[in-house]
């Protein structure tokens, strides 16, 4: 009736008469149709009191009234039947009102679609359905009764719709009629608050039954109903407007701060060890915020704090006061201990029938008397103690722990071996029967039984058989158990006592009785300890609650190992002699329908089930004529307290009415692992009140408030009451957080119990007992209400009128999303409505909630179905995210989809949410589908930076001096007056040197080329590379007829002729341009730089090698470049002798010497002029630094065609003098001990490599420094090894590369970097004298602000930075302000800044951006010193002055570079550098080879190379998200997962993320993934 809108005066008197019990539900549905009938249009043909109740289904199913089925109920009619139709409509309803968003679809790989094919052929799982299957889903929560409503009475009493029989629903709850169709149709009267029920979310459950649907033609795939058509008219009245966005949705006060804690929780004094503490004493650091500050985070100023909105409800009511249930009544003859009543039947009643158990076909196996009980029992009592030793000591004493392992078909062996421990007064543990080494959560268990100390495990003789056996024929140790010893304790395994043994059967003692194990929300497994009092204490109000009487007759379908099915089937029913009808799992599979059966055979009075049992029978019964359940005085719900219980039990009540099924014998329970059962129901000889049932709006339910739902139909939460409390109980609701204040009345809190039949403790955890067993309630005041401490029972709830229970959740499904509650239930039921059975695999659905940022977030996992097609997962995906946020209001963090029967099964089917969720986080879950939403949910982040705006460059100075900074300025020592027997400072031009050098010194050898083998390739001495170059002169001038200053493109691999005809070049009067030759398996990407690179210089002529010549005019070159329009083209291979008549000299030093051409990592190709003069300077300097004279040997393991590795490769050995160890890169790939085996050969004191090199070394060499150690190679020679690289230094390949390789005696002090750019290809270098470099950490949030704040290493988001060697002689920096370009003071970041005389004197020409400014190399101080010409590095840095002395004694300022300016993404008004995002990414999952993030149109992009099967690229998803939000405070917009070496990297080992960024926009990535979080 929800959608209708009725004038009041219709409704109530409907209502009444059906709460008067007058109407029968002929008349009802006849009276409904008639007062309803001006109000519905007619639709043709169809009596008007069917059409309302079929607007559910689309009016094509018209009924035919003379059908001959009407009567019956068709076979096939079971999907429609149970479906949550309310649910259902509530969701389509919602999801009406979203016009299709358009997301954009993941794309990916095939390969990736197609499961292995031994998944795709395993059979369904007949056991995935579960235990708590039910809990998966909650029928028609969503209610469509609102009684009372326009009534508007202040009383609580609104919230309930009574019937007053006092049934457990309506009397009516739906009919079903069926047509010839063979389709059915579901008639939903308005006064049940459920629909019947999801069939196929049961069906979900049910399909465990797959292979009894297997015979009855079910349409699995029939459609949802088309609420459309219809809803919409119907509820215009009710439409709000609606919050698209979850961004709107106020969201609660955000309140957790991390007190003292790192990141992951250790506490702080562990961080900082003693060592690390006396080291930070004795040296005189900077003062710098103390540790503590760091702990606690202040992401508080950072992080936008939610403000609680204020309209959001509050609970109204009075305190609540405390509710006691009845006293305990006092029971002449009680047994005083449950042996001792074990023992009165045993002797009294031998042959009085205890336990009766199934075989799998329903057949009774075996009837346990209570003699048999008590003669089985004594026996192994008398076992255990005397016939178990070791080494002559009894192996068990009075109070040892002992494990029961018995499957749950066989409860007469588990029955015996409980109570045998309890007659030895032993403590029996039962658990699950291990299946794998594997299985979900067996390694807690083994902890629990490890921490309980158990030795001895019970078991059955087919039980032991079956488990996993080691080699030796013993059974195998599981994962994380203790070493156990298994004893089978069948018939001829225990000893029959002496006639003068008895068992000592004492009083009720708080001895420990039995432990109960219990697995907590975070998957670890606790021990609940029952002490023997609080067992029969429970044993007696369960009697006294339940009514039970000696004899009477109880089915069980539960568990018996553990909770209500251990408490009424082996604890209570001894106490009071019953005989326990035992239905296994198993049986339950086969035949939902056994414990009905069982109920009508045995004339039992009471069943024990579950929500899952109702169903599960409801969807088997066929034409069960023959059953009567009218023997049935109560129907206990053993999981009452799951808020989809109330569908179950109304629909199973409306069928099995017929089959003498009292409504009022249903009695719903609640309970908990460690308060025991906390209410229950009564049987109605209690002459207790009427049920209730409550319709609360989700809205007030997630802010813990009580609310009956009027207006907003979609999102409501139906509950029945649990009942009445336990006698002798006395039970509150507290507050769920902090101080366990007494909630209000209209407050949801959890339940707390104070009794004397609640567990104790849990084993062995004091501090987490006194937090559950020992909570102490108080009043607003503070005041506690009692001094008896109460247990928490774990449920959400709340107390009704007439004192009823109600309960809306478990502290275990709670969210706490932004201050909203939710329960991962609700969530649950609400993404099964959207099509209950076409999509998701049989119900199997996880819901929990991972912290991320401060926040929950909350996670979806469902398995689909195998035949499930991309695009459907992804239009079921969006829609479930639109039905949750619009039902919930909550935003969906990460929805992701697994192949049919992955997820981790519980014990009893069901999923372990808590392996669940762990292997998501751990990224181990393998989706085959994900999609992120962190846009809408996240809504925390920190403010976007504002720039502040105008704070001068005049300003800053003032500011730095009164703060009495200095400017942040040095230099390297000064040129001028380091006096040195400098013979080549006489010669201007390095022509001339080497002229020099060929007369003076003509043998000196200067080069040595090595090749793979490490042998000698070619050597060059003075006068042989004087010779060669005059030749290359000769020939450019005859044979290319080149006039002085034109340009000559040299292409050749690193060797001698490089070198040689670069000096050719001097000689000639042309300028040289070293060029990378094409590399001939991959001409299509490296042929067309050269050519790029040729044009862009002007080169008039090409020299190079034969090989190449014929490369470059090759039929394969044609296919990438246009190959007639090379310039000359000049193989240098053999050229004639001859003498050039004179060589070349320029008539000034400012003349250009060659031009240096590098591919910057932006993909801008910037070729820079180097005059003479700088050529000098640049050799002069390095050569002041290294300490290079002709006596030296240095080893370069680097490119020769730009930067420093072309200055170190090609010149400075001609102006110093020294011998150069020339190791080609290249060959390193076949070799990769190369180049440390020719550092060690030649004893070389300094070496140079690049990250590349070392990277290489790093990982190809990593596990063989034994091998080289044998081979001798020894590193304790080298003083320095410089990285030449235009970065950050990589501080933990360095770290790497010095730890793996101090075992063959590197220094660790040896390692350091060098820093050059563009406009100075060597400001910083470590050289040989100095102080080492230093390490600085960072705080990374600051440096997103263009703040420089050093904190303490370790502390949370510190970033270590390593200074980049020394700044050269003659070498000025200074850092200036990127836009005032003021200078900043010390430890500020800003631009480096570099003046010096071997700066570059300018652009050449700028491929890429035309615009790339001159201002680069002449710029000025806009404040300060305005003369000095400074030339711009494009590097963000800054300079800290050290406690440490250089050289010339003064103290060391010491250079950090950040990054490069160009490569910065600006976000969310901050700056970040990429290596910073890709660390923490890299970090994220050990098959993440490699990362590279840029942006694209303001989104976050992130590219990963998966190392690893591709199975796991979705994994990487939900864990690259989360990283960058949690450490960045940035949301990724793309996460694309590629293949190894996708990522382009340049010959100095630098990520070119500008490539990366073409390729993708290009799409050339072939990615295996790629998943838009929108």
């Amino acid at each position: 009736m929800s959608h209708l809108s009725l004038p009041l005066s219709l409704s109530v008197p409907l209502y009444l008469s059906v709460c008067a019990g007058d109407i029968t539900q002929k008349g009802y549905e006849k009276k409904r149709g008639k007062l309803l009938a001006p109000y519905i249009p007619q639709i043709q043909g169809v009596d008007p009191s069917l059409q309302i109740d079929n607007r559910i289904q689309a009016s094509s199913q018209a009924a035919l009234p003379g059908s001959k089925h009407n009567k019956s109920r068709a076979a096939n009619t079971r999907d429609e039947r149970f479906r949550s139709d309310l649910h259902t409509e509530a969701v389509q309803a919602a999801l009406a009102k979203y016009k299709e968003r358009k997301m954009p679809m993941p794309s990916k790989r095939r390969s990736v679609l197609v499961q292995s094919s031994v998944e795709a052929c395993t059979p369904p799982d007949t056991s995935s359905a579960s235990e708590d299957e039910g809990s998966l889903r909650r029928q028609g929560r969503l209610a469509t009764s609102t009684p009372y409503q326009g009534h508007s009475h202040p009383a609580v009493e609104h919230w309930f719709n009574r019937v007053i029989q006092g049934s457990s629903t309506s009397s009516s709850a739906s009919s079903t009629s069926s047509h010839p169709g063979g389709r059915s149709v579901t008639t939903t009267t308005t006064t049940t608050n459920t629909a019947a029920h999801a069939a196929l979310n049961a069906n979900a459950a049910a399909t465990a039954l797959a292979d009894l649907m297997a015979h009855t033609q079910l349409d699995n795939h029939s459609a949802p109903p088309d609420v459309t058509g219809l809803s919409e008219r119907s509820s215009l009245h009710a439409e709000r407007p609606q919050v698209a966005s979850v961004q709107g949705v106020p969201r609660g006060y955000n309140h957790h701060t991390s007190v003292m804690e790192t990141a992951d929780g250790v506490p702080v004094n562990s961080r900082v060890s003693s060592k690390i503490q006396q080291l930070l004493n004795t040296l005189k650091r900077p003062k710098r915020p103390p540790l503590r500050e760091f702990f606690v985070d202040d992401f508080e100023e950072l992080l936008d704090v939610q403000q609680p909105d204020p309209n959001q409800p509050k609970p109204e009511g009075q305190q609540m006061s405390p509710l006691e249930g009845e006293p305990l009544g006092v029971v002449t003859n009680w047994p005083p201990s449950l042996p001792a009543a074990l023992q009165r039947w045993g002797t009294t009643q031998p042959k009085s029938p205890c336990l009766t158990a199934l075989d799998n076909a329903g057949k009774p196996v075996y009837t346990l008397t209570y003699g048999k009980l008590w003669t089985r029992s004594q026996k192994l009592a008398y076992t255990l103690l005397n016939k178990l030793s070791t080494r002559n000591e009894p192996l068990l004493l009075p109070g040892d722990r002992v494990a029961l392992v018995f499957p749950n078909n066989d409860p007469v062996m588990f029955m015996v071996a409980f109570y045998g421990c309890l007659l030895a007064e032993l403590v029996p543990v039962p658990i699950e029967v291990p299946l794998t080494r594997k299985d979900a959560g067996s390694q807690q268990i083994g902890f629990l039984l490890g921490s309980c100390g158990v030795t001895l495990a019970l078991t059955t003789d087919a039980c032991q058989k079956g488990l996993p056996k080691a080699q030796t024929g013993e059974v195998a140790t599981f994962k994380g158990w203790p070493r156990l010893l298994w004893f089978v304790t069948d018939g001829k395994h225990v000893v029959k006592p002496p006639k003068d043994w008895h068992p000592p059967i004492r009083e009720a003692s708080n001895d420990i009785a039995y432990i109960e194990y219990k697995t907590s929300k975070e998957g670890s497994t606790m021990g609940i300890t029952v002490s023997h009092s609080a067992m029969l204490a429970h044993c007696h109000a369960l009697t006294q609650a339940c009514g039970y009487t000696e004899a009477e007759t109880i089915t069980n379908v539960l568990d018996f190992k553990r909770d209500a099915g251990l408490w009424h089937g082996v604890l209570t029913s001894v106490m009071n002699r019953m005989h326990v009808i035992s239905i296994p799992y198993s049986l339950m599979k086969v035949n939902p329908l056994s414990w009905i059966q069982k109920v009508h055979t045995y004339k039992a009075r009471v069943a024990v089930v579950k929500s899952r049992d109702m169903h599960w029978s409801l969807l088997a019964q066929r034409d069960q004529r023959d059953i009567s359940l009218s023997s049935l005085r109560m129907l206990i719900v053993a999981d009452g307290a799951n808020p989809w219980s109330i569908s179950s039990c109304d629909a199973f009540l409306n069928v099995f009415q017929a089959r003498g099924l009292r409504p009022e014998v249903i009695c719903p329970c609640a309970s908990s692992s460690e308060a025991m059962t906390v209410a229950i129901r009564r049987p109605p000889e209690m002459g207790v009140p009427p049920p209730g049932k409550a319709v609360l709006s989700m809205g007030g339910l997630s802010h813990s408030v009580i609310r009956v739902d009027t207006e907003e139909k979609l999102s409501v939460l139906t509950v029945q009451d649990v009942g009445q409390v336990m006698p002798g109980a006395l039970v509150t609701v507290v507050r769920v957080e902090g101080t366990p204040y007494l909630c209000q009345t209209d407050e949801v809190g959890e339940i707390c119990v104070s009794s004397g039949s609640t567990g104790i403790a849990y084993y062995g955890l004091p501090g987490m007992t006194k937090n559950i067993f020992e909570t102490i309630p108080v009043t607003s005041s503070g005041v506690p209400i009692s001094d008896r401490p109460f247990t928490r029972t774990s449920l959400l709830g709340f107390v009704g009128p007439d004192n009823l229970v109600f309960v809306v959740g478990k502290m275990e499904g709670l969210m706490v999303v932004s201050g909203r509650r939710h329960n991962a239930d609700d969530v649950v039921a609400t993404a099964l409505a959207v099509e209950p059975m076409k999509f998701v695999y049989r119900g199997r659905i996880a819901v929990f909630s991972v912290s991320v940022l401060h926040d929950e977030r909350i996670v979806v996992v469902a398995e689909q179905r195998p035949d499930a097609s991309e695009e459907d997962s992804f239009q079921w995906m969006s829609r479930v995210l639109q039905a949750i946020d619009s039902i919930h209001q909550v935003g969906v963090y990460c929805l992701a989809l697994v192949p049919a029967n992955t997820l981790p099964k519980a014990p009893l089917g069901g999923i372990h949410i808590s392996e669940t969720k762990q292997r998501f986080l751990e990224g181990a879950l393998h989706p085959c589908n994900v999609l992120m939403c962190p846009h809408t949910c996240v809504t925390n982040l920190p403010k976007p930076r504002q720039k502040q705006p105008g704070v001068g460059p005049a300003s800053m100075i003032v500011g730095n001096l009164v703060a009495g900074k200095r400017i942040a300025q040095a230099c390297g020592r000064d040129v001028a007056q380091l006096e040195d027997n400098d013979q080549a400072r006489k010669f201007l031009y390095m022509q001339d040197v080497l002229q020099w050098r060929a007369q003076a010194t003509p043998d000196h050898p200067l080069f040595l080329v090595l090749n793979a083998k490490g042998t000698v390739a070619s050597t060059a001495s003075c006068l042989q590379l004087h010779k060669r170059a005059e030749r290359v002169a000769v020939a450019l001038m005859e044979k290319g007829r080149l006039n002085t200053g034109d340009h000559v493109a040299l292409v050749y691999p690193p060797g001698i002729d490089l070198i040689a005809t670069f000096y050719g070049c001097l000689y000639a009067g042309c300028v040289p341009v070293t060029v990378r030759p094409p590399h001939p398996q991959n001409l299509a990407t490296t042929l067309p730089t050269v050519k790029m690179i040729v044009e862009v210089s002007k080169s008039v002529c090409i020299l190079t090698t034969q090989a190449i010549m014929k490369l470059l005019k090759s039929k394969e070159a044609a296919a990438a470049v246009d190959i007639k329009s090379w310039p000359m083209v000049l193989d240098t291979d053999d050229l004639p002798r001859k003498k050039s008549p004179q060589i070349y000299k320029p008539p000034t030093p400012e003349m250009l010497a060659y031009l240096d051409f590098s591919v910057s990592t932006t993909g801008i190709l910037a070729g820079v002029k180097m005059s003479h003069a700088a050529t000098s300077a640049l050799c002069r300097s390095i050569k002041l630094q290294c300490e290079l004279y002709p006596s030296r040997q240095i080893a370069i393991c680097l490119d020769p065609y730009c930067g420093l590795g072309f200055a170190l490769w090609c010149l400075c050995s001609v102006y110093s003098g020294h011998q150069s160890i020339l190791v080609p890169p290249l060959e390193l790939e076949s070799n990769a001990s190369l180049w440390l085996a020719a550092v060690s050969q030649y004893k070389v004191r300094v070496t140079f490599c690049s990250y590349s090199v070392m990277e290489m070394c790093t990982k190809g060499l990593g596990s063989q420094t034994e091998a080289l150690r044998l081979r001798n190679v020894n590193l304790s020679c080298v003083r320095t090894c410089m990285v030449v690289a235009e970065e950050r230094p990589r501080i933990a390949l360095t770290q790497s590369f010095s730890k793996i390789f101090k075992d063959l005696g590197l220094s660790p002090r040896a390692v350091s970097t060098t820093f050059g750019c563009r406009v100075n290809v060597a400001v910083c270098l470590q050289g040989t004298a100095g102080p080492d470099p230093t390490t600085v950490y960072v705080d990374m949030r600051a440096l997103r602000h263009d703040r420089v704040r050093l904190v303490e290493r370790g502390s949370p988001h510190s970033l270590p930075l390593m200074e980049s060697g020394k700044i050269l002689p003659g070498v000025k920096v200074i850092i200036a302000n990127t836009e005032t370009k003021g200078p900043l003071g010390d430890s500020h970041l800003g631009e480096i800044w570099v003046s010096s005389p071997h700066n570059a004197t300018g652009y050449y020409t700028v491929y890429g951006e035309e615009a790339l400014h001159a201002d680069h190399f002449s710029t000025k101080l806009s404040f300060g010193d305005t003369q000095t010409v400074w030339a711009r590095t494009g590097y963000l840095g800054f300079l800290r002055r050290t406690e440490l002395t250089d050289a010339s004694g003064e103290r060391h300022d010491a250079l950090y570079v950040v990054g490069s300016l160009d490569e910065t993404l600006e976000l969310r008004g901050m700056r970040y550098h990429p290596i910073d995002i890709e660390t923490s990414v890299i970090r994220s999952h050990k098959s993440i080879a490699e990362c590279a993030v840029f942006t694209w149109t303001n989104l976050l992009v992130v590219v990963v190379e998966l190392e690893g099967s591709e199975q796991e690229a979705l994994d990487l998803v939900a864990l690259v998200t989360n990283v960058v939000l949690e450490e960045h405070y940035l949301i990724v917009g793309v996460v694309v997962v590629v293949d190894p070496g996708v990522i382009p990297i340049n010959s100095r080992g630098e990520k070119q993320r500008m490539h990366l960024r073409d390729g993708f926009l290009a799409d050339q990535l072939d990615p295996i993934y790629v998943a838009y979080n929108m």
